[in-house]
């Protein structure tokens, strides 16, 4: 059974994305979905670029917009508003400030940055070339158990992301997970299993299978999210993400609700 919800969608306004809401809410209207919520991305607070985020001034324009989408089709399908929020260690005031300003039903915490190097930004591909491999993924697990503890997100999103190009440690990091699961269980943190790495270099839905045991293995829980960037994207894959989840022993993931868990889907 494929999950009836995708929590993980754009807008036009982060810049990297095409397609109005109501054309993304209608086409998970067609897939079968019967439960989403957009999560486009917050504006960045360390700086700014029009390329991969909303700007601060948009955000009331989110707001607007998907409520629109949410009262047009409120007999059809449940919408929730999230957002997607970058961590970043020294911003943890002004992001709980910027997120404290609007309701939201969840916020999704990700890790796109280390210190200012976008790393999965194609146009910052090359610096790959100058960064050891094994430092690269020891900082960004760093960052996600950082962004756990800093209390700020309901989910973390695409928790290996640091995979997208196809870039893989050369040691065992065994470890480092272990350790990822421990924290995101102790403060709570859902983990998103997101089917866009399909279509990324590295073709593989993220989190991997063996990260998606270990947390397993310590409880975490568990949403679904496409990443949709085009309508006809919402809920790609939920096949395969399914089965992804239920092969590492995951039988229910989870819905949410004005920052709270409020239910558990069977898969």
């Amino acid at each position: 059974m494929k999950p009836n919800s995708d929590y993980h969608m754009h807008t036009p306004l982060c810049g990297h994305a095409s397609g109005e809401p109501v054309e993304y809410v209608r086409q998970a209207i067609a897939v079968g979905l019967v439960e989403i919520g957009f999560s486009d991305h917050a504006p960045l607070l360390s700086h700014v670029d029009p390329r991969i985020s909303m700007t601060y001034a948009q955000l009331p324009l989110y707001h607007q917009m998907i409520e629109k989408v949410r009262t047009d089709f409120s007999d059809k399908i449940k919408i929730h508003i999230g957002i997607e929020a970058d961590y970043m260690p020294d911003y943890e005031k002004e992001t709980k400030d910027m997120l404290a300003a609007y309701p939201y039903d969840y916020v999704i915490g990700s890790v796109h940055f280390i210190e200012k190097w976008g790393f999965d930004d194609p146009i910052q591909l090359k610096v790959w070339d100058i960064r050891d491999v094994n430092d690269v993924y020891r900082e960004y697990f760093k960052l996600l158990r950082q962004s756990a503890q800093s209390g700020l997100f309901d989910i973390l999103g695409h928790v290996d992301l640091v995979k997208k190009f196809d870039f893989h440690p050369t040691i065992d990091m065994t470890a480092e997970i272990e350790e990822n699961a421990r924290v995101f269980k102790q403060h709570g943190v859902v983990v998103e299993i997101n089917s866009s790495g399909l279509h990324k270099p590295a073709r593989e839905i993220y989190p991997s299978q063996a990260h998606l045991k270990t947390y397993r293995r310590h409880g975490v829980d568990i949403t679904f999210g496409s990443d949709a960037h085009k309508p006809n994207q919402v809920g790609r894959d939920f096949d395969k993400a399914a089965q992804w989840a239920r092969s590492a022993g995951y039988n229910e993931y989870v819905m949410f609700a004005k920052r709270k868990i409020t239910q558990r889907v069977s898969i």
